[in-house]
């Protein structure tokens, strides 16, 4: 295809090349004759200026002697040329100095300028048969074009690929590389299933979030067992014109078969395996035509052929049943996000090409990064050697590492906003909140770290995150997560009297926790273990599914679990003030407290410099001695 429309392009450049010099030609062969009256051509041979008159059927040319320039002029009718000079009173004589001729290959030029305007689409025919001639060498369906070809690409499998990408190469998915060993032992010595009548499944789809590692595993299987891998996306079968998606499933079965055994792989399924029906996606014949075909074929192929489909998708909730049901993908391989421990080896993995300090700890690295797929974990370590880099350092530290998850997460810092020392303080009082809240909440996870420097949207942040792997979370540990995300909105509210936008994202988080309490986990005391949301989640216009009565109990229990916990959280700050105070200035200081110097900070430890110290000892003491000047009674701008 990419061939085709290369070829194409330099024959249209061709053409339009040869128009241009084709014109250039007519043009520069004409742009030396002027257009006169008869009468001034007369005039001219009187003068005897004149060395040569070609007479044609309704025009005269003339060309003088000394600038050799043409003129030509349109014949009157009746008579000769000759006799039409002398009746204006030209002699003999000054004739006798002029040639006139009489042009006798008008025919030959006419078909000359015909010519060289044919002369472009000639060579266009030419080139377009030539194309197409190459094309169709290739034979199979649609000749002339490759529409119906298949875009996959075929790698071979050899030992150096081997060596880079197989499953010692793949941290975590254990049980996934567990399952797929099958396909790997059928592919390498299918005799050993077929003396037991074993048959292997089909097709095998990869299900899990973006990023896991579904075609990394594809690659892996090929490679473990030394077959042809075609892998190709289900969007390169998606086309304008009804049949060619068609076309291009069975080409590339076709050719799969004679390279058996193979593995075929189709990325992103669910581009072409949407389920028919129901409207998602549009009424689009083509995607259904190319579904259809991928079911044919993958019903005509016997269960021991060799032929193996794999197939990747993280919507396996929008595909077709019938893709879904035994004979076609039998098994289906969910690939969660890695643990702990996994995300520690998939570092390991992608630090081996990359110069780490000597103090870097990867499992540290690791516990920062909960919900980071390997694709994740990838980038990040690129992020940090980028960041090294920047520095001119020639060793990736921890460090950079830890900075570089806050990039990832929330985007480059934001030094050059410009804030003024009231709404820093403002921001510092907030973050403090929230740490002071998540600190002594019995049920809270441990707080990590603690920001005012601005990343993307928000003002500042504060980190925290569980010891260990928590695949559970109980009704007492989301309210420490809610009562802890509005510490900042109280705190703003006890020491300022006010509040800004600034907790806007917090209420949003921490309300969305509360519905999920009630409408969601069933863990409301008043409405008990009763599921409220629509089921399907296509669509936000659905009609819910409970009775009025119902809607105004959940609003009442969402809004009693979030006044509860404004009220704890308000609370713990009013029976912390010196912490929060200290670990604020602290904040306005340092702006970044890690979970060491955080928990210093937490049990007294003063880490400012003598000076600052000094100057803070001074503030607290004008605020005791002046009441209007203490942060209860500042007002505070709007954060942005």
């Amino acid at each position: 295809m990419k061939n085709l429309v290369s070829n194409l392009t330099i024959g249209i450049l061709a053409l339009l090349g040869l128009i241009i010099l084709a014109g250039f030609i007519s043009q520069q062969q004409g742009s030396d004759v002027s257009e006169v009256s008869i009468s001034e051509i007369y005039q001219d041979v009187k003068s005897g200026d004149v060395e040569k008159v070609v007479v044609e059927t309704n025009t005269v040319t003339a060309t003088l002697k000394d600038s050799g320039q043409k003129k030509k002029a349109e014949r009157e009718s009746g008579g000769t040329f000759l006799e039409a000079l002398k009746d204006f009173g030209v002699s003999e004589d000054t004739l006798d100095d002029v040639t006139i001729q009489a042009d006798n290959n008008r025919i030959q030029r006419t078909l000359s300028q015909i010519g060289i305007q044919l002369i472009p689409i000639i060579i266009l025919i030419g080139l377009l048969f030539y194309i197409i001639r190459r094309a169709s060498r290739g034979g199979g369906g649609m000749q002339g074009m490759p529409f119906g070809k298949s875009q996959a690409r075929m790698i071979t499998p050899d030992k150096t690929s081997k060596k880079e990408l197989s499953f010692e190469n793949i941290a975590g998915l254990k049980e996934a590389k567990d399952e797929l060993y099958e396909i790997v032992e059928f592919l390498s010595d299918p005799q050993k299933f077929n003396e037991l009548g074993g048959k292997i499944p089909k097709g095998v789809l990869l299900v899990g979030p973006p990023g896991t590692g579904k075609t990394l595993l594809a690659r892996a299987i090929a490679n473990e067992a030394g077959v042809p891998f075609f892998y190709t996306s289900g969007s390169e079968f998606v086309e304008m014109f009804v049949g060619v998606g068609a076309s291009r499933i069975r080409d590339l079965f076709k050719t799969a078969m004679q390279q058996s055994p193979a593995l075929i792989f189709v990325d992103e399924l669910d581009a072409i395996g949407r389920r028919r029906g129901s409207g998602m996606g549009g009424g689009n014949d083509e995607k259904e035509q190319t579904l259809n075909q991928i079911l044919v074929e993958m019903d005509g192929f016997q269960p021991n052929s060799g032929l193996i489909v794999l197939a990747a998708t993280n919507r396996p909730d929008v595909l077709d049943p019938a893709l879904l049901r035994p004979g076609r993908f039998d098994r289906r391989i969910m690939l969660n996000l890695p643990d702990i421990e996994e995300r520690r080896q998939i570092l390991e993995i992608h630090a081996k090409n990359k110069p780490l300090a000597e103090d870097t700890d990867l499992r540290r690295v690791a516990e920062r990064t909960p919900g980071f797929a390997g694709a994740d974990l990838e980038n990040l370590l690129n992020e940090a050697a980028i960041l090294t880099a920047r520095q001119g350092a020639k060793q990736i530290s921890e460090r950079n590492i830890l900075d570089s998850i806050d990039k990832v997460l929330m985007g480059p810092e934001r030094r050059s906003k410009v804030i003024t020392e009231r709404e820093k303080r403002i921001v510092a009082y907030h973050e403090a909140g929230h740490a002071i809240v998540f600190h002594y909440s019995e049920h809270a996870d441990p707080v990590q770290k603690i920001t005012i420097v601005s990343r993307g949207k928000a003002g500042g942040y504060t980190m925290k995150l569980p010891t260990e792997e928590k695949n559970l979370q109980t009704k007492a540990e989301f309210l420490a997560s809610i009562t802890g995300a509005l510490g900042g909105y109280a705190s703003e509210k006890i020491y300022f009297n006010e509040i800004t936008n600034g907790s806007s994202n917090d209420i949003e988080k921490a309300t969305e926790t509360a519905n999920q309490l009630v409408k969601k986990f069933g863990m409301s005391d008043e409405l008990g273990p009763v599921h409220y949301q629509n089921s399907s989640g296509f669509s936000e216009e659905e009609p819910n599914m409970y009775s009025q009565k119902t809607l105004e109990a959940i609003d009442s229990e969402v809004t009693q679990i979030m006044r509860k916990a404004y009220e704890e959280a308000t609370g713990i700050i009013r029976d912390h003030p010196a912490e929060l105070e200290r670990l604020a200035e602290h904040l306005m200081h340092f702006e970044t407290i890690e979970k060491p110097d955080f928990e210093r900070i937490m049990n007294g430890e003063n880490l400012l410099p003598e000076e600052d110290r000094d100057q803070t000892s001074e503030q607290e003491q004008k605020s005791n001695e002046d009441p209007e000047t203490s942060p209860s009674n500042t007002s505070s701008d709007e954060i942005q």
